[in-house]
């Protein structure tokens, strides 16, 4: 800058923070702290910490972000876990985003539940069956919840989707992906979450049976996603009658079985995690 005019680490640190909100958890953890003083403590206002994308992140010990990390932050082991809770500590309760990478744990998920109050979008972590009981109780917590996106359908969604309907009053996106959605599912969405505006399925195994149930029931989507799916054609004339309403339809990729022959009743979760 011009001698004489404002510098840079001279702004206002609520300017800066605004500024810094708009970067990555990359920077604001291996590059802006180490410009100046004002830059770092600026880089560690709650607000530069209310989107927590952590699938944005490589979190592999021999990765080139563990390894800055580790390097500027003169730390003798980089962990994930470590990493989850100094962005937590960082987001002082205002977090409203966190989207947690696959290999995230029940701690972790404990800890966001207990620090991060007004969480609004949630994605999980690939879950373990034993884990998956205690995901109600965590839900019920975050009364913001407006978006969910699972890894993979737990076997207790009828009873989420309960929860969800009970305590999530704004509750209108839904992500499952790569999973078995079965009637008993279908219906849990048309009873507890009719006011679905987003639903995504993408690569599931879903009968035109089921998904016609949805269509019926779930009058207010917006948009739906049920791409590259088993147990209809992309092409069925019944199912894009009823979805016509819908301002995005996404059906392609879809077909009645794939190329091994199997059908939506012939398979469980188990076959879907590997398509």
């Amino acid at each position: 800058m011009a001698d004489g005019g404002r510098k840079w680490e001279g702004m206002d640190m609520d300017c800066l923070a605004i500024i810094f909100s708009k970067l990555s958890l990359d920077d604001l953890t291996v590059s802006i702290p180490f410009v100046c003083r004002s830059w770092s403590a600026a880089a560690c206002d709650p607000l530069c910490w209310k989107f927590l994308n952590l699938r944005s992140l490589n979190f592999m010990p021999w990765s080139s972000f563990a390894r800055r990390f580790t390097e500027q932050n003169s730390v003798s082991r980089f962990s994930f876990a470590g990493f989850m809770k100094l962005a937590v500590r960082r987001s002082g309760g205002v977090a409203i985003e966190l989207r947690l990478p696959v290999l995230g744990s029940m701690e972790d998920l404990i800890l966001a539940s207990n620090k991060c109050p007004r969480l609004r979008t949630l994605t999980l972590p690939k879950l373990t069956s034993d884990n998956e009981a205690e995901i109600p109780n965590l839900l019920s917590k975050w009364k913001n919840l407006n978006h969910l996106q699972f890894e993979s359908k737990p076997s207790n969604f009828s009873h989420l989707a309960s929860v969800i309907s009970q305590n999530c009053k704004d509750f209108k996106e839904l992500s499952i992906q790569s999973s078995s959605i079965k009637k008993e599912d279908a219906s849990a969405i048309i009873k507890d979450l009719p006011k679905l505006r987003t639903l995504d399925l993408n690569r599931c195994f879903l009968s035109k049976e089921e998904l016609l149930m949805i269509l019926e029931g779930c009058r207010e989507l917006e948009r739906l996603n049920v791409k590259d799916c088993i147990g209809f054609e992309a092409e069925d004339e019944e199912v894009i009658r009823k979805g016509c309403r819908i301002k995005v339809l996404e059906l392609e990729g879809s077909k009645m079985e794939d190329e091994r022959g199997y059908e939506t009743d012939e398979c469980d979760d188990q076959y879907v995690h590997v398509i």
